[in-house]
């Protein structure tokens, strides 16, 4: 494991600065011990973060747990990018539709980089991106992977044909034979791959964001809180958008823009059957792929983006009044409720880093003079140390 440490550098006489010391690498033994041997008191820690692997998150037995029983003031705050990304891990999870459809998107750039001579055959015909691997570990990278085939979908398809006819191995003809049919020319991939790009592109976004050096905790609680209304929005409205698409992509293809039949096996039905399946057979193919496969994966992805981003919420009721001078505008009671609220989270061992009231009166001085161009944080502790 890395260990980084960040901290607020107020020894500059001119500027606060957030800084960040890379000290080393170990072995994730016994993370407490190694701050000791580096002379770091434990108990100045005022946050913690991690990937989220459970040895290292854990709320019962994680370092997170460790750290918080000696020190919990120590906040854990979870990696906003790594979350994001296995908020996407959870959405195909237990929907084999959209485990199928990675399977052939994966499929289609391994069957082109499988020899020299079919990569040629692939650069005759798509001019343009060419197909990427899927990321294991990186969900938001998949949108460049759906990307070159959502654009050069026609080209893609006459490339796969091309092998199909030309291929000396029985294997490959197949399997070319194969993706034709199951994907390219068929309407329920070519639906897939214009929901998970508008999805995929939209969450890639906001991964960038997050990675800036300048983010901060109110502005990454504001892009998740924007992103989940983007789901929210997109299942209300979304599938009909995306119907109007893979029907233009169906069009540039050349396939019918249907939904394949499916076979209905007629069977004597027992008193205890389960409701939900009647219902999934009884509905058209179009009603059937958008309940038990476009809402579904919209469903997991707001599930999982409000159960994996709780603990900003958490944080933003903790520290939110004071995040870009959001205190020039509350009143004195709520004012001084926060302050009260701030004090008893940070108080352990008979020792508090702040007095709720000593705050109070600070901030209402504050509200007196600082500038209104002054707004985010850095510039107001700047601000308070010219002053």
């Amino acid at each position: 494991m890395s260990i980084i440490i960040r901290c607020v550098d107020i020894e500059d006489t001119n500027q606060v600065k957030v800084e960040e010391f890379f000290l080393g690498f170990i072995k994730v033994d016994d993370t407490s011990a190694t701050l000791n041997e580096l002379n770091l008191n434990i108990d100045d820690i005022r946050g913690q973060g991690y990937d989220n692997g459970s040895n290292m998150k854990g709320k019962h037995q994680g370092v997170q747990r460790r750290l918080l029983d000696i020190n919990p003031r120590a906040f854990y705050t979870p990696c906003g990018c790594h979350s994001l990304n296995l908020a996407l891990c959870d959405m195909p999870k237990s929907c084999v539709k959209a485990r199928n459809f990675f399977a052939y998107v994966q499929k289609v750039y391994t069957l082109f980089d499988g020899s020299t001579y079919r990569w040629g055959v692939l650069k005759t015909y798509v001019k343009g991106l060419t197909p990427k691997p899927l990321s294991v570990t990186r969900w938001e990278s998949h949108v460049e992977s759906v990307k070159a085939i959502q654009y050069q979908a026609p080209e893609l398809r006459d490339a796969l044909i091309e092998i199909a006819n030309s291929s000396k191995e029985d294997i490959v003809m197949a399997e070319a034979k194969g993706l034709c049919k199951n994907a390219l020319e068929d309407f329920e991939f070519l639906i897939s791959l214009c929901i998970w790009y508008k999805i995929l592109d939209k969450v890639n976004r906001v991964s960038k964001v997050l990675q800036q050096e300048e983010m901060n905790l109110e502005d990454a609680i504001t892009r998740i809180n924007e992103l989940i209304v983007f789901f929210q929005k997109f299942r209300e409205d979304g599938f009909e958008n995306m119907m109007k698409e893979a029907n233009e992509l169906a069009n540039d293809v050349g396939i019918d823009p249907t939904f394949p039949i499916k076979r209905v096996v007629l069977r004597k039905k027992h008193f205890d059957e389960d409701v939900e399946a009647n219902v999934e057979d009884s509905q058209s193919p179009e009603d059937n792929f958008r309940v038990f496969y476009f809402l579904y994966i919209i469903d997991q992805a707001l599930t999982s983006l409000k159960d994996r981003f709780e603990q900003f919420e958490l944080y933003e009721e903790i520290f939110g009044f004071l995040f870009n001078a959001k205190f020039m505008s509350i009143g004195e009671e709520k004012l001084m409720e926060h302050c009260i609220r701030l004090q008893s989270y940070l108080e352990h061992n008979q020792q508090c880093d702040i007095h709720g009231k000593d705050l109070f009166n600070d901030l209402r001085a504050l509200q007196t003079i600082l500038p209104k161009e002054v707004t985010k944080s850095i510039d107001i502790l700047d601000f308070i140390r010219s002053y």
